[in-house]
């Protein structure tokens, strides 16, 4: 019998996990040893936690804890002009279709909420905000919904807050939320609109949610951060 007619038999076949370093880091501003807010950063499609805190410096003069995490997916550098440490990174694999987004979103909120769950034990903390951008904006999106226990305030910017995850029981957990909504008139990549309705949809529950239209495109400049620390301001944050 010729080799290339034989049927090889299968004697295995199944899953397993591999484990990868994913950097984060925290940073405290303001008094020590006082109890205060935790926020948590979530960057943009191919940024890094390098680039977002470059980003995000205006932030720290608030006082707070500060933990920037990366992304868990690296995108390869094709060009090999940089090292690892310097490739952009994404939060969640999509291949458009709903059921993959949710579990890819399940995943790397799991591995958020493992990062907190081991932190909290060594910080004093009054309130928790997570902030997420464009890819990072989707994932703080899921988070928020589905971890509302751990979570005060919401921030998205040029990103939707996808509530279609929700059953209409989960909506009465969410009442404690207080949400900001950026997203600029120019978007491209995500249209203000489909954010917008949604804003629209948790103050019909009596969610705590405003959205701010911007003048510009899916960019976070830096008129996006004086808004968020202008909202965060009145919202109770303290600026050091």
């Amino acid at each position: 019998m010729q080799f290339d007619q034989m049927k090889p038999d299968v004697l295995i076949s199944g899953k397993t996990s591999f484990k990868i370093e994913v950097p984060y880091r925290l940073i405290e501003t303001g008094k020590k040893n006082v109890n205060k807010a935790l926020i948590v950063y979530l960057h943009g499609y191919g940024s890094n936690i390098k680039k977002f805190m470059k980003r995000c410096e205006p932030f720290l003069e608030l006082q707070a804890y500060h933990l920037f995490i990366q992304g868990p997916y690296a995108l390869y550098d094709h060009g090999r002009k940089n090292t690892v440490s310097n490739w952009g990174y994404a939060w969640y694999l999509y291949d458009g279709k709903r059921k993959q987004f949710v579990k890819s979103l399940e995943l790397t909120s799991e591995f958020i909420q493992d990062i907190l769950d081991k932190l909290i034990n060594f910080i004093d903390v009054s309130r928790v905000c997570v902030l997420g951008y464009s890819m990072g904006g989707y994932v703080a999106g899921y988070f928020g919904l589905t971890r509302w226990k751990h979570v005060n305030d919401l921030v998205i910017i040029g990103a939707r807050i996808k509530t279609e995850i929700l059953q209409e029981q989960d909506w009465k957990n969410l009442r404690h939320l207080n949400i900001l909504a950026l997203h600029g008139e120019l978007d491209e990549k995500v249209d203000y609109r489909n954010q917008q309705k949604e804003i629209e949809r948790f103050r019909d529950y009596d969610i705590s949610a405003e959205f701010r239209l911007m003048n510009g495109g899916h960019l976070m400049d830096l008129s996006y951060i004086q808004n968020v620390k202008s909202w965060m301001k009145t919202n109770g944050y303290v600026e050091i």
